[in-house]
């Protein structure tokens, strides 16, 4: 007799694990991404956000103060084996950015894309929204995650816009969830699934088309609506 027969269970799946990210490479129509290397990145992404103390508003580290300070914190995301970073590239190969995939557990095929810095140049850039393609679609066709995870301060407005804007589904928030740098941080969760993906994917696919942007690389329609 089967005890669990009145009980509901959750549905059977595949248990195999997931691999870790690796040193790819990823080009797109608007530029690309590649494995961060500080001797190769740094000096490029210093350039693009010094000055720019507010991009670390919302981040646990930084604002720096110099290049040094800033090519230390850059080797270390190039060696961290529990975060694995990328560097957002534009088509001269100049690096504006990066991001990374984080809180990785292979076995339940779960995945986070985190600790994004995007530079000046790539803030509100069609290269922006490519690199978040490109780095889902890694997650989800190359490494087979079945969760993609985002997550950030819940007082961090843009960070929620861009997360719905790329179609993540807001899943709740984790009050006093963190300490970041002496003041408390609620976390705001938000998630795409694999059985999402294909219609998310369609959807970045259709916005970044040549045909959705006019003459003067302005889009014609919102992401979503394209």
């Amino acid at each position: 007799m089967n005890v669990h027969a009145a009980r509901p269970l959750g549905d059977t799946v595949d248990a195999t694990p997931a691999p870790m990210p690796g040193d790819i490479t990823l080009t797109g129509r608007f530029g690309s991404l590649e494995r961060t290397n500080a001797a190769q990145h740094g000096a490029d992404l210093w350039d693009a956000v010094r000055g720019h103390i507010e991009i670390w508003d919302y981040m646990p580290a930084g604002p720096y103060a110099d290049a040094a300070s800033f090519t230390a914190y850059v080797k270390q995301c190039e060696t961290s084996k529990e975060r694995i970073f990328y560097s957002v590239l534009q088509p001269d190969g100049r690096a504006v950015g990066f991001l990374a995939l984080m809180e990785i557990r292979p076995a339940h095929r779960v995945i986070e894309v985190g600790n994004i810095v995007y530079g000046a140049p790539l803030q509100r850039t069609p290269l922006g929204t490519e690199a978040q393609f490109m780095i889902a679609r890694y997650a989800f066709e190359t490494l087979g995650y079945r969760r993609y995870e985002w997550k950030c301060n819940a007082l961090n407005a843009a960070s929620r816009r861009a997360a719905e804007r790329f179609g993540f589904v807001y899943e709740g928030t984790f009050r006093q969830h963190m300490i970041v740098k002496g003041r408390s941080r609620d976390t705001y969760w938000l998630s795409i699934l694999d059985g999402e993906w294909p219609a998310r994917k369609a959807a970045f696919e259709r916005w970044l088309a040549p045909e959705n942007f006019d003459s003067q690389g302005n889009q014609k329609k919102k992401l979503g609506e394209a």
